[in-house]
């Protein structure tokens, strides 16, 4: 009986997440560039000529994400993304952050968004977090991983380096399919050879208090653990000043 309980809030959720992210998706699509502009802080406005000359020498973390990374459901700037420029601020390692999140992005969106943002912002790092509404509509997994391996080879030959955030889908969508698209991330991750989060919501998948109540994504209280998960894998790659 619990474990059919279990199973149908699993499916219900999926429901909702879908319905929510096709629906916010579809409006941030058609302004993809503003949107990232938006959530760029200081590294948007030197690409665009409008910072300052300090802040244009900065180098620059793009995050390339979903709703997870677009702080959906919560109080603006309080996402782990905006915790991630905090944390850079305070131990004084001098980067600007762009997040170019799109809440019901898929990795076929995020590498039609990627070229701009590579022109744009010329980033040094691109933190890739997508992957998890694919499955959630359905796409083969060849195409995920497709879509996955081409966005890590544009972000390299921009002379970016890459992180690579993975994810699990709910065990409703069966035990086999549930690993191999989990291991689509380890694949690549050494077949290119870039550092990879095992998963970015390791430490509360099992906590329901930790998650909105779409019991998808995490709450504002949960985004300091989604920081930890990312900030060792995502330290070795920036330029770090002696303190």
């Amino acid at each position: 009986m619990v474990k059919r309980r279990l199973k149908v809030r699993a499916v219900v959720s999926l429901m909702a997440l879908t319905t929510a992210c096709v629906c916010v998706g579809f409006a941030a699509t058609n302004s993809a560039s503003a949107h990232a502009a938006t959530n760029a802080g200081p590294s948007a406005a030197a690409a665009n000529g409008a910072g300052s000359n300090a802040q244009q020498s900065k180098p620059t973390i793009v995050v390339l994400g979903d709703s997870i990374s677009a702080e959906y459901g919560l109080p603006r700037d309080t996402g782990w993304v905006s915790l991630m420029r905090q944390r850079l601020s305070s131990e004084r390692i001098d980067y600007n952050v762009a997040n170019a999140s799109i809440s019901g992005d898929t990795t076929s969106g995020g590498r039609a968004r990627l070229p701009a943002l590579m022109q744009r912002l010329r980033p040094s790092v691109v933190i890739v977090e997508l992957g998890a509404n694919d499955a959630l509509r359905g796409v083969p997994l060849s195409t995920t991983e497709d879509n996955l391996r081409t966005i890590i080879e544009q972000a390299q030959q921009g002379h970016a380096k890459v992180l690579l955030v993975g994810m699990y889908v709910p065990p409703n969508y069966g035990p086999d399919y549930t690993q191999k698209f989990h291991g689509l991330y380890g694949q690549l991750s050494k077949q290119l050879r870039v550092p990879l989060v095992p998963f970015l919501l390791a430490g509360i998948e099992d906590k329901p208090d930790m998650f909105q109540a779409d019991q998808i994504h995490p709450t504002q209280r949960a985004q300091p653990l989604l920081l930890d998960n990312v900030w060792p894998a995502l330290k070795p790659l920036l330029h770090t000043s002696p303190q």
